[in-house]
Order: C-alpha cells, then structure tokens, then sequence
C-alpha cells in the first residue's frame, strides 16, 4: 500500500520534477503514465487536481493543446482553497487575511480553477 506524504512535500516534488524532466518530457511522463486517473481514484483530490493543473499550466506555457481524457476531472475542485503552508504562517503571524489576499491575486489561474493557489513552480532549488 502506498503511502500518502503530507501535501506541501508533494507540490515540491511535483515542481522539482518539472525542473529536472523539463516541461515537454514532465508532461509525456506524466500522461503516460497516467497519474492523474489513478490518484482521482485512490481519492487523492488534492495531489489529482494539482497535477492537472501542472500539465494543463505547462500545456498552456508550451501552446500545447489539452488533453482531453481529464475533462471530467477538470469540471471538480476541492471544496476548501488550499493555500501554501508559508501563507498560512504568514497570515497567522500578522494576524491578517493580506497575505492571503495577495496570493489569491497572484495565483496561476490552472492552479486557482481547482482552489489551489499556486504563483511559483519554477522557484526551486
């Protein structure tokens, strides 16, 4: 049985995974693979739909159409934004909703459509 790392480990992954493959290579593996249908189904929502809107964001960057087997998958969302754990200190230590508010202005649209809020993929190390 496979186990589930805790969410932010996940994105980080994700992205260093990007940054390793390149987008072309990331999104083939990854559409070959067929992570997505098999993360919806373990009811992974959260890893699902951010790897969605890592392939249809790299898609999009790469005047890639999009592929159309996750069409089902791309009516859902989560049913609670997820923001960055940095975020969420942040608002916590100020004791305001900004930083919040500004990451919701700065989140990339594939990521937002699924109430993930996402602004950087490519900052890793």
């Amino acid at each position: 049985m496979e186990e589930r790392i805790n969410f932010e480990l996940y994105k980080s992954a994700v992205c260093h995974d990007v940054k390793s493959k390149g987008d072309l290579q990331f999104i083939k593996d990854t559409l070959l693979s067929d992570k997505i249908s098999n993360l919806f189904f373990k009811k992974w929502y959260p890893e699902c739909l951010y790897l969605l809107a890592m392939v249809d964001y790299l898609s999009k960057e790469n005047d890639i159409p999009l592929y159309n087997k996750y069409n089902n998958i791309r009516n859902t969302k989560l049913d609670e934004m997820i923001y960055p754990a940095g975020i969420i200190l942040l608002s916590f230590l100020y004791d305001s909703n900004e930083p919040k508010e500004r990451s919701l202005r700065e989140s990339i649209p594939e990521f937002l459509k699924y109430n993930i809020v996402e602004a950087e993929i490519r900052n890793v190390c």
